[in-house]
């Protein structure tokens, strides 16, 4: 996988493939909310739940954290 910033619906989509964008978004944010290590992790690059895009260091934690999407 390429690492680039993607907006919040963009990653969510390549974990969920089959759910709309809104229910990816959802379930992605409850997975990271889930692993305290990665929601610690990301909140020290930056994130805040509200923010609408994963910088590319913060989705190399995501992969790194939760495996590459299928």
């Amino acid at each position: 996988m390429k690492y680039h910033a993607y907006t919040k619906g963009h990653l969510a989509r390549l974990y969920f493939p089959d759910s709309e964008e809104h229910v990816a978004t959802n379930r992605l944010a409850r997975w990271i909310n889930r692993d305290a290590v990665l929601l610690e992790a990301l909140r020290q690059c930056g994130y805040r739940p509200r923010n609408r895009c994963f910088t590319v260091r913060q989705v190399r934690l995501i992969v790194d954290r939760l495996g590459e999407p299928d």
